[in-house]
């Protein structure tokens, strides 16, 4: 875990707690023009909440995304939701500072441009609906546990629990019967914060990561995160970092995904320690 912000200096950068994580701030500070910064939306640029609807970003965070795009290779925002929605919630398009962001959205399966100002995706996979008929019967043959909730998500479809009487509880009973649910379907379950998702295999953070980076040729990636989805981000960047390109893992911290906590080179407190540490970043470069 990173040392503690220095508080006399706004413009300070914590140091990562891994010599491959200080290499890739290095590199990131070295050669800003080939970096690239790639960020979770929910509970690192936006708080967590109950209703995803209601999600924000930080007050802060669009502004320093718009800070600090023009001085590196690329800014993508890489997020389980539709690549739209999180461009609406997220208030992305038309900032000035922003207009080449890309949203990869449904975990890349969709990708926004703000060049554009649209979104390209793929066909989607049929067991989604087929899945989504089948949920309220299953709910009520578990248990119809009170406070759970179906998240419509167009490419995938989520259950929550953390409105329910007992959101832990109601999570692991959900975790076999959602899984079996699934495969019937040719889909795939992946487990969050209070929340299953089953999606079409393929999709993950980590592929999605890889391509853009790829396709950019960028020199250095940073990648912000704070849920068990973000897992395959961070290998994606362990990859990056064997073929020699540097890297520099953030976890928006959370004290439910102990295991990005432990992966990480910084931990921050939560969207608020991001945002300052893009504005420290913006400060710091030229």
């Amino acid at each position: 875990m990173a040392s503690p912000t220095d508080s006399t200096d706004p413009n300070a950068l914590p140091t990562p707690a891994t010599q491959a994580g200080r290499d890739g701030l290095n590199a990131l500070l070295s050669r800003p023009r080939e970096a690239l910064i790639a960020l979770d939306f929910d509970g690192t640029l936006a708080p967590i909440v109950e209703d995803p609807e209601q999600a924000r970003p930080h007050p802060d965070a669009v502004p320093a995304l718009a800070a600090l795009a023009p001085k590196v290779a690329s800014v993508a925002v890489v997020t389980g939701r539709p690549a739209g929605v999180a461009v609406r919630i997220g208030g992305f398009a038309g900032v000035p500072g922003l207009e080449h962001l890309v949203v990869l959205g449904h975990y890349g399966a969709e990708r926004w441009d703000a060049v554009t100002g649209t979104v390209t995706a793929p066909a989607p996979h049929p067991g989604v609906a087929a899945a989504r008929a089948e949920l309220p019967g299953l709910l009520d043959r578990v248990g119809a546990w009170r406070g759970t909730w179906i998240e419509e998500k167009g490419r995938a479809v989520a259950v929550h629990t953390r409105r329910a009487e007992d959101p832990e509880a109601a999570f692991e009973a959900l975790r076999e019967p959602l899984a079996d649910l699934a495969t019937r379907h040719g889909l795939v379950v992946e487990p969050g914060r209070m929340v299953l998702e089953l999606r079409p295999p393929g999709m993950d953070k980590g592929v999605a990561l890889l391509e853009y980076a790829r396709e950019i040729g960028a020199g250095s990636v940073l990648y912000a995160g704070d849920d068990l989805g973000d897992l395959a981000a961070y290998t994606a960047v362990d990859k990056l970092r064997a073929a020699g390109t540097p890297g520099l893992l953030i976890c928006s911290g959370s004290e439910e995904v102990t295991e990005l906590r432990e992966r990480a080179d910084v931990v921050t407190d939560g969207p608020s320690g991001v945002v300052r540490l893009l504005r420290s970043l913006a400060a710091r470069l030229p």
